[in-house]
C-alpha cells in the first residue's frame, strides 16, 4: 500500500516519532487488504502483532459456549487493535473479523515495545487504549449479567451514541449502521428481540429509525431509564493515540 508511511505518520500515537523511525516502522510492518466477512486472526493465531485499520470497519468478539457470536468491542479506521501483543508474544483470545472491505497495517509487537520504552508519549497511549477497551467490555459483561434485553440495547445505544453519536435537528443520530443480527451480537440477544425492542422504543418516540440509521430522540430520558448519564459525543478520540488525521 503506497499510502502506508502516510497512516503511520499520522496516528497519533506515532506523531512525536522522527522521520527515521517511522521509516523504521514501515520497512518491518506490512499491508493487507481483506474482503468484507473476512478473518483477520482466530484465538489460536500467535499475537505477534499490532494492527493499524485503516479503512473498513473490523469486530472483535468471541464464541460462547451455546455457540453465539459475542461481539466485544468494534473498531474503526483510525484505531489500533490487537494491542495485548506489545505485553507479551502468545496466542490470540479472540477472534478478529471485518466487517466490510477493509485494509490495515501489520506492526510487529516486538517493534512496539521498542517505541515504548524509547518514548513515554507512546507508551502511555498504548496503556490508555487497553484501560479503555478493558473499561468498555466489563461495562458490557455488567449489562449482560443483570440488566433485562431491552435495558442491554438501550445501554447499547447510549454507548454506540458516546463514541460515535451526530448530533442532528432530530435529536442524537447513533452515527453507526449495524444490523440487528449485529446488535443482536453485542447485548448477548437474538434478532427477533432486538427487532421486537426497536419497535416498542420507536412506538414510544424514544427513537427514529431510518435505513439502518438510529436516532435518538430523547437521549437524556432514554439513558436515564437505565440510570446511565446522557451520551456526550466526543469529537475526538478518547484514547487521544488512535484516530488518523485527515490530510490538510
Amino acid at each position: 500500500m503506497q499510502d502506508k508511511i502516510w497512516y503511520l505518520k499520522n496516528c497519533d500515537l506515532f506523531e512525536r516519532l522522527s522521520d527515521n523511525e517511522i521509516v523504521r516502522i514501515e520497512s518491518r510492518s506490512w499491508a493487507k487488504s481483506f474482503d468484507r466477512n473476512s478473518m483477520i486472526y482466530l484465538p489460536s493465531d500467535t499475537g505477534d502483532s499490532v494492527l493499524l485499520l485503516t479503512s473498513g470497519r473490523v469486530k472483535i468478539y468471541h464464541i460462547t459456549s451455546e455457540g453465539k457470536q459475542a461481539v466485544l468491542t468494534i473498531i474503526e479506521p483510525g484505531e489500533l487493535f490487537g494491542e495485548l501483543a506489545v505485553l507479551e508474544e502468545g496466542q490470540r483470545d479472540e477472534f478478529a473479523e471485518t466487517m466490510e472491505k477493509s485494509t490495515l497495517v501489520k506492526i510487529p509487537g516486538d517493534l512496539v515495545r521498542d517505541l515504548m520504552d524509547a518514548h513515554p508519549a507512546v507508551s502511555l497511549g498504548i496503556t490508555k487504549l487497553m484501560g479503555l477497551r478493558r473499561k468498555r467490555v466489563e461495562r458490557r459483561l455488567k449489562s449482560l449479567l443483570f440488566r433485562s434485553n431491552r435495558e442491554r440495547l438501550v445501554h447499547l445505544l447510549i454507548e454506540l451514541a458516546e463514541k460515535y453519536g451526530q448530533p442532528t435537528a432530530e435529536g442524537l443520530n447513533v452515527g453507526i449502521k449495524l444490523s440487528h443480527q449485529d446488535l443482536a451480537s453485542m447485548i448477548g440477544s437474538t434478532r427477533e428481540t432486538v427487532t421486537v425492542v426497536l419497535g416498542e422504543l420507536q412506538t414510544e418516540n424514544q427513537i427514529l429509525i431510518k435505513r439502518r440509521q438510529i436516532v435518538l430522540l430523547q437521549p437524556e430520558r432514554l439513558a436515564a431509564s437505565i440510570d446511565e448519564p446522557p451520551p456526550r459525543p466526543a469529537s475526538v478520540n478518547p484514547t487521544g493515540s488512535s484516530i488518523l488525521r485527515q490530510p490538510t
